[in-house]
């Protein structure tokens, strides 16, 4: 179900800034066979309702219903497109739906939309659970509300080491080192099985 239009007027006051910016984007995302629209999700899914959505934990980390949230990716983001010089997320991000449209997710999760979400006082993010570094959708059934905890510094809160996940897993990826279908199944189904590893590695490689 799209939001109605009262409910998108009111995301997006509520919205900081920053955050409905449209990103930027350094390069021209012309690449031949990429279509930014594109999407596939990685299991069946229906539109949830408000409310109908659980956070559930796993190794102390929050995790996406898997009925509303099962992952989804963009076939036609190939790992010669990830490694591409036109290519960035921003060449897909905000494309299937904008910015507004997906706090819809804060309810579906039944979560209220936070105040002053960004820099140092941000405890939300809205998460493509299959990155779009690794060539996920930016479709609905790839978005969730990762929140929390809220008394540690920005760097220690739960969407932040996420990222580190992701930039893990999609610099293994263009390195050869992992099958990309197989770090896209693997992080939609569990992310948290490769914090430690993503930990490590961003200690001696640049993450972000």
């Amino acid at each position: 179900m799209k939001p109605t239009l009262p409910l998108l007027l009111t995301l997006t006051l509520l919205i900081p800034a920053a955050a409905t910016a449209t990103e930027k984007c350094t390069v021209s995302c012309v690449i031949t066979g990429f279509a930014a629209k594109n999407h596939r999700t990685l299991a069946a899914h229906k539109t949830p309702t408000d409310g109908s959505c659980k956070i559930g934990t796993k190794n102390g980390f929050p995790m996406p219903d898997p009925t509303c949230t099962p992952g989804a990716v963009n076939p036609t983001v190939t790992v010669d497109v990830l490694k591409n010089a036109n290519f960035r997320t921003c060449c897909i991000r905000d494309k299937v739906e904008s910015e507004a449209a997906k706090h819809i997710a804060y309810q579906w999760y039944g979560l209220p939309v936070p105040s002053n979400n960004q820099g140092e006082s941000q405890t939300c993010e809205l998460d493509h659970l299959v990155p779009l570094e690794l060539g996920g959708g930016d479709s609905m059934d790839n978005i969730w509300p990762q929140c929390g905890p809220d008394n540690v510094t920005l760097n220690e809160r739960y969407f932040k080491q996420k990222d580190q996940v992701e930039f893990y897993l999609a610099d293994q990826v263009k390195a050869g080192a992992m099958d990309q279908s197989t770090a896209q199944k693997a992080i939609a189904k569990d992310y948290t099985q490769f914090v430690d590893a993503a930990k490590t590695y961003c200690s001696t490689h640049t993450c972000g």
